[in-house]
């Protein structure tokens, strides 16, 4: 006949193997900050992904391919009259804080865009005055 030991079933078991130390990572190690980089390389990537995704495949398209500010005059410190095209119109805004206003609307280009100089012109122009007046 068998006897079980009641003893032994109560008593929790010990564990015979050897319990690793607690292992202390420099936190500027190489290691360290090429996982911090990484890491926050993935985030930021994920981040564009999903903005060119919401842009690309949401279905609103932007309204600024057919409108475009020409030119801005300033009237006083917070005040200015701003030019816009919209598609063949242009359009005379007054800005200020808080308030924007239609001045005058033309059904003819007041000022012609395809004449205006673009910002590369400008600056060769400007390039070649400051050599010509250091030569």
């Amino acid at each position: 006949m068998l006897v079980e030991n009641s003893v032994s079933s109560a008593t929790p078991a010990v564990s015979t193997l050897p319990q690793a130390a607690p292992v202390f990572k420099e936190p500027f190690s190489a290691d360290a900050i090429w996982q911090l980089v990484i890491g926050l390389a993935l985030v930021v990537g994920m981040i564009l992904l999903l903005s060119w995704f919401l842009r690309r495949f949401s279905g609103i398209t932007p309204v600024a391919r057919n409108m475009r500010v020409i030119g801005a005059l300033p009237l006083g410190a917070r005040e200015k009259a701003v030019l816009v095209q919209v598609g063949e119109k242009q359009v005379l805004l007054g800005v200020a804080p808080g308030r924007v206003s239609r001045i005058e609307s033309f059904d003819e280009p007041v000022v012609n865009v395809d004449e205006m100089p673009t910002f590369g012109t400008r600056l060769s122009e400007a390039i070649q005055r400051r050599n010509n007046k250091d030569v």
